[in-house]
């Protein structure tokens, strides 16, 4: 069973990681992400991670500067060298239900997963699709993508196919288990905002915890909200925090970590 901890996504500390890789689908040569700093080496995250308290993490497939399997025997060594959990592989990039090219992104998608698994990763999160009203091919991607490993896969509450409740029940309904899902509070906003999360809190493998900032200050009232709604759906994965502000990046994880210590 998950037990409940608090992760940090590379993402959150993107503005300190001076590596990115490249390739997209249909040009391996594309940058998604420009580096974000200069103070760490992807290697250099791990150790941090720990040292800053953070025992398991996430990790964006874009801060991968290269895709070999001498560096990724590398990273997964530094990961374990840390004593960190590698939790997640997030592969942000892709459409498994681009119209014309839903296949060719599967299978970039697919490598993406197999790299997961030398890691030593526990999950991959992977994009549901980017087209409105195309669950049906969604199911169909997401159903070929689960029997391809033994790495766990996820989606997420995130762009278009999966962007509303009716959506995500029918695509966890038609999978019957095969898959999970990274609940995202940030995602969905608007005036249904709470009532649609609590629609698919009971789908949560694990759950990324997003603090709004605004001028440095973060949204307590929503993070708080948001947070509810796991407990009363007896969430007990990891809860990953997503954003770092920048210039005070540990400070502001710290201090969302404060805020989630009562409901671990």
């Amino acid at each position: 069973m998950s037990v409940r901890r608090v992760s940090v996504s590379t993402w959150a500390v993107h503005s300190l990681i001076r590596s990115s890789g490249v390739g997209r689908p249909g040009d391996p040569s594309a940058q998604m992400m420009s580096p974000g700093g200069d103070a760490l080496d992807l290697l250099e995250v791990p150790g941090e991670l720990a040292k800053h308290g953070y025992k398991t993490m996430e990790l964006c497939h874009f801060h991968i500067p290269h895709q070999d399997d001498a560096y990724l025997a590398e990273l997964k060594h530094a990961i374990d060298e840390a004593g960190v959990e590698l939790w997640s592989l997030l592969i942000d990039d892709g459409n498994i239900t681009d119209p014309e090219h839903h296949d060719r992104d599967r299978e970039w998608t697919a490598d993406w997963i197999t790299r997961a698994g030398k890691l030593g990763s526990k999950c991959v999160r992977v994009i549901g699709g980017k087209q409105t009203g195309a669950t049906a091919l969604a199911i169909e991607q997401l159903s070929k993508l689960a029997s391809q490993e033994s790495v766990r896969v996820l989606t997420e509450n995130w762009f278009e196919t999966l962007s509303t409740p009716a959506a995500i029940h029918e695509v966890f309904a038609q999978l019957d288990g095969r898959i999970g899902l990274c609940f995202d509070f940030g995602n969905w906003g608007g005036p249904t905002k709470y009532e649609d999360l609590a629609e698919i809190a009971r789908y949560a493998t694990s759950c990324h915890a997003k603090c709004q900032y605004t001028n440095g200050v973060p949204d307590e009232v929503d993070f708080r909200r948001c947070l509810e709604i796991t407990k009363a759906a007896d969430f007990s994965g990891p809860y990953t925090l997503v954003y770092g502000e920048p210039g005070k990046v540990w400070e502001s994880l710290d201090q969302q970590r404060q805020l989630l210590e009562p409901h671990l």
